[in-house]
């Protein structure tokens, strides 16, 4: 996963947390970091470095919640949707392409049983 989102300038953490992003804001508004991380399964702390770095990047957006100043909302900048998009792209790809493997199951089977050390069935 590495190899495919080098060329669009991230990480695999900065990927799951920027899609993330995008994709609760385009599922009910600007998440806050908290709901992100729970979105994401991330640590609290962690996500608040990361989005940090993906903000320096210019990639999201960070305001105060306009109704709970502890909390800072989310968005995307214009940037952060087209490198999001891109990213998104480059991961699929690279997931077909990991599991076409799995599109030829009788010899996906068969490579499962030799590692098993089970005999071929027919």
């Amino acid at each position: 996963m590495a190899a495919a989102l080098r060329p669009v300038g991230l990480t695999h953490v900065q990927f799951v947390l920027l899609a993330s992003t995008w994709w609760l804001a385009t599922h009910g508004g600007q998440p806050t970091q908290r709901q992100l991380a729970d979105h994401a399964g991330t640590d609290v702390m962690m996500t608040s470095q990361v989005v940090r770095a993906l903000q320096t990047k210019g990639l999201i957006t960070r305001k105060p919640d306009e109704r709970d100043p502890r909390a800072l909302r989310l968005g995307l900048t214009r940037e952060g949707e087209r490198v999001a998009q891109r990213a998104l792209a480059a991961v699929e790809s690279a997931d077909e392409e990991y599991f076409r493997v799995v599109a030829d199951a009788p010899r996906l089977i068969g490579a499962l049983r030799a590692m098993a050390g089970r005999p071929q069935q027919d």
